[in-house]
């Protein structure tokens, strides 16, 4: 298998998205364990059947499990996965959901009042590469037999508290929900080649790791993370030395 985009499906989006909503509306809140509104849409929309959703499986709880086997919609934090998918890999195929953000528009809410800001577009775009931040923490899974993991590109409205340091209150400012409002694109990812499709483009054939951090356009112990996740996936590897920065070479 090689990495393999597929269109989103419009109509089922729109009635995953429509249900959590009405949900919402309803006050009985979003899910059964606490979920945000982002994860209740995707869970209807890779599975519309409830009683398919939050199963126990090996001990832990899936988010769905159907005739493909478990889906797990993973926002962030990878790393709480990795108990989960040591046991369910053991038993059934997994797909792993990672939803990237394409573009986003921020309203502010004001705790105190209630009221919210206008919608802005964020001058900020995501990318596929975006999805290495997170799936390096679970970079011993990647490219068993049994795992697949799909990059879900997406559009979003994103609710920010008004509660940050500064005068303005939004440095440092919480997020309060994310709404998805269109789905672009699915990347879906299986066998460790695959996973050259989360190179960027722009990345030279032979690079730097400050190269990296530039192309991926996140930094600190995220690019180093990343860079070495790509190495040990064996689509680069270290050739050489620039001055005191080692050289990498994109792999074919």
């Amino acid at each position: 298998m090689s990495a393999e985009s597929r269109p989103c499906n419009l109509e089922n989006f729109a009635s995953a998205l429509s249900t959590a909503l009405e949900r919402e509306r309803g006050g009985r809140g979003i899910g059964t364990l606490g979920e945000k509104t982002l994860h209740a849409v995707l869970k209807s929309y890779f599975e519309p059947d409830v009683t398919c959703h939050e199963i126990k499986v090996g001990g832990f709880v899936a988010d769905i499990i159907n005739d493909g086997g478990v889906i797990e919609i993973q926002t962030r934090s990878f790393d709480r996965l990795r108990k989960k998918l040591a046991k369910f890999l053991e038993l059934v195929p997994v797909t792993v959901v990672c939803p990237v953000v394409r573009e986003k528009q921020i309203i502010w809410l004001d705790p105190e009042t209630g009221e919210t800001s206008d919608r802005r577009k964020s001058p900020k775009t995501g990318k596929y590469p975006d999805a290495l931040r997170e799936i390096c923490r679970i970079h011993d899974f990647l490219g068993h037999e049994n795992l697949t993991l799909c990059i879900l590109l997406l559009d979003v409205e994103e609710y920010r508290m008004l509660d940050g340091w500064d005068k303005q209150k939004k440095k440092g400012s919480t997020r309060y929900e994310r709404i998805p409002v269109s789905l672009v694109e699915e990347l879906y990812l299986k066998e460790k080649g695959d996973y050259a499709a989360l190179i960027p483009p722009a990345l030279p054939r032979t690079f730097t790791a400050a190269d990296f951090r530039r192309a991926v356009r996140f930094g600190g112990m995220s690019a180093s993370f990343a860079l070495k996740l790509l190495c040990e996936l064996g689509l680069c590897e270290k050739v050489g030395q620039r001055g005191r920065a080692y050289v990498y070479e994109r792999k074919d």
